[in-house]
């Protein structure tokens, strides 16, 4: 998917296994199927997950989530991941790398019985998110999600162009327009999960169970959360979800402006690597024009 990404596979975990952590050398390890395009995860046995950074970029979550998520993981109403183990570069592979618990779901794609209380659940995660002290948090870089629209604008359009006629440029553009438009965020930064797409949570027997992935825990604009309006609900249960987080019209179009800058960038990158991906933020952009 990346240029200069690196490959792993099961043999090459054992060998960091075998060097860093010996008590888990001897466990089953398999290979996750997902469209994720920073880690290869590979499920350790019974309980564990094994998650390799596959590009330079992603290196530095494994830091932020095991110095963030025991602080956080009190106070959210779902699962997060629960970091176990850090591991270091070795054996010809260049980057930390990170063993956490294992949390039983599948991804959300097509899975919720019952799209009212998904957005209820999600709701809730995202306010009690909202709610925790941001003291020391971690800056927020420029142009990663969460901060003003207009950070992106130039990559944005750069992605519609390079897009061609694979979308309709002139409905993209117009709504890509009218969330630049809106009122920028006026009050205080509070946490943002800033990736709340389909791989990225999990259900069990069809019901919300558990938020995984938080390379994009950051501080910021609160709109930057509603991603699901568009990537997971449909109909009512989008609605549901903008009530249940009492968003304000202006904070609704700079979430809508988000979900559109994370289709379109991502469309022309992974268009021909990543299947999933593409089916993922193709819906989204569809969702977006027609509602």
């Amino acid at each position: 998917m990346h240029a200069d990404e690196i490959e792993t596979d099961g043999a090459l975990l054992r060998t960091l296994l075998a060097d860093q952590f010996p008590q888990w050398a001897g466990l089953p390890i398999e290979l996750v199927d997902s469209f994720g395009t920073d880690h290869d995860i590979y499920r350790l046995g019974d309980d564990l997950a094994a998650r390799l950074p596959r590009i330079g970029w992603a290196t530095a979550q494994a830091r932020k989530e095991a110095e963030w998520l025991p602080r956080l993981a009190p106070h959210l109403p779902l699962a997060v991941p629960e970091p176990i183990a850090s591991g270091r570069p070795g054996d010809g592979y260049p980057f930390d790398w990170s063993i956490v618990r294992w949390l039983p779901g599948s991804a959300v794609n097509g899975t919720l019985a019952d799209s009212d209380r998904a957005a209820d659940d999600l709701a809730a995660f995202v306010v009690a998110l909202r709610s925790i002290d941001t003291t020391d948090a971690p800056p927020r870089t420029p142009g990663r999600r969460g901060g003003p629209l207009g950070e992106r604008d130039e990559q944005v359009r750069r992605s519609i162009t390079e897009l061609g006629d694979r979308i309709v440029r002139a409905a993209v553009v117009r709504s890509w327009d009218e969330s630049l438009a809106a009122d920028r965020w006026a009050g205080d930064d509070v946490w943002i999960h800033a990736d709340l797409l389909p791989g990225n949570l999990l259900a069990v027997d069809g019901r919300l169970s558990a938020v995984i992935d938080f390379g994009g825990l950051a501080v910021g604009d609160p709109a930057c959360d509603l991603l699901p309006a568009w990537n997971v609900f449909t109909g009512a249960g989008r609605d549901r979800y903008r009530r249940a987080l009492d968003m304000d019209d202006a904070a609704w179009q700079r979430g809508r402006g988000w979900a559109l800058s994370q289709a379109v960038v991502a469309l022309p990158y992974y268009w021909d690597t990543n299947p999933g991906m593409i089916r993922q933020a193709s819906h989204a952009l569809t969702e977006l024009l027609a509602d």
